[in-house]
């Protein structure tokens, strides 16, 4: 079997998600290419399970405990066959019917190891800023100070891409949000797990769009595959708020030295510094300033013994 005669397994990370779950299942079986659906539960205490498990062909996993996002799809993983290419889903999305279909396309090529579709507003239908350079102080910096203002500034001021022209047509980035991503068979069998040690939420896909190029594989965006994503909005606690920042300082400083994660640090805190207003960003930013604080932030549980999961078999080919 060749990477090409692959099926494609998704693999839902939830966690309280019945408000949601249900669309996404319905919007998975009515595309023109139907995934196999592993549902890994990281302790819901909503209808997750329930709706999930009653659907004829998705297997679900209860974690009993909150695993992170990582976490919980290293425990996906476990149920995928070796040949899978793999489509990383939130619960709060709902795909286009030609989705999964027009994502393989971009498998075709061997070189690509990640493809990332375009993400629109579920209920404004406003496309999402998904796309994402490398990782700089400068262009930490340039966020932290321009945010959203001047979309078209020079690459070198922004990690977001926000203009039209980076929507509009296929290219390779550096790292796309994890909402919704397509990994081949061929990267995750030379990039392996995703890090759940370092990451409980948060800069999980940007460390492993670094490691899959690492390898040699491309991320590939193609604005052909379209998803809604219901989003959590505005609404994220101080400690996530701080979580998301040094999960990115954490991630930079793997493959930097300690004067230009110095120079990030700053960069990030900046972010924070000029939104005081905002008691989460005031919160927030003694964290990012101060390392001994971070043991404390959100961290995922221990995997528990239940969850040693022997791979699924292979699948024979027709």
């Amino acid at each position: 079997m060749n990477d090409r005669d692959a099926a494609v397994t998704a693999v839902v990370v939830t966690y309280n998600s019945a408000d949601t779950i249900g669309a996404l299942l319905d919007s998975l079986a009515q595309g023109t290419v139907v995934p196999r659906v592993v549902v890994v539960d990281n302790g819901s205490m909503d209808r997750t399970l329930e709706l999930a498990s009653a659907r004829a062909g998705v297997e679900v996993i209860a974690t009993g405990a909150n695993l992170g996002y990582s976490g919980g799809i290293n425990v996906g993983l476990r149920r995928v066959a070796d040949g899978d290419d793999v489509l990383i889903l939130n619960p709060d999305l709902t795909v286009s019917p030609a989705m999964v279909e027009r994502m393989r396309d971009e498998l075709a090529d061997p070189t690509v190891g990640i493809v990332a579709p375009l993400l629109r507003d579920a209920g404004t239908g406003r496309r999402y800023h998904s796309l994402r350079r490398d990782p700089s102080p400068l262009r930490a910096l340039g966020d932290a100070v321009l945010g959203e203002r001047w979309p078209t500034r020079p690459a070198a001021l922004a990690e977001t891409m926000r203009r039209d022209a980076e929507y509009a047509a296929a290219h390779d980035v550096a790292w796309a949000g994890g909402a919704a991503l397509l990994i081949s068979a061929r990267c995750r069998r030379q990039v392996g797990d995703w890090d759940a040690a370092t990451y409980f939420l948060y800069a999980e896909e940007t460390d492993y769009a670094e490691r899959a190029r690492a390898h040699g594989l491309r991320v590939r965006f193609t604005p052909r595959a379209e998803a809604r994503h219901v989003g959590s909005g505005s609404g994220q606690p101080a400690a996530l708020v701080a979580l998301v920042s040094v999960n990115r300082v954490r991630c930079y400083a793997r493959r930097h030295g300690a004067v230009r994660t110095a120079l990030f640090r700053g960069a990030i805190a900046a972010q924070h510094l000029l939104r005081l207003r905002d008691a989460r960003h005031r919160s927030a930013l003694p964290v990012v300033l101060d390392r001994r604080r971070w043991a404390a932030l959100p961290a995922g549980d221990a995997v528990p013994d239940h969850l040693t999961i022997p791979p699924a078999e292979a699948r024979p080919t027709a």
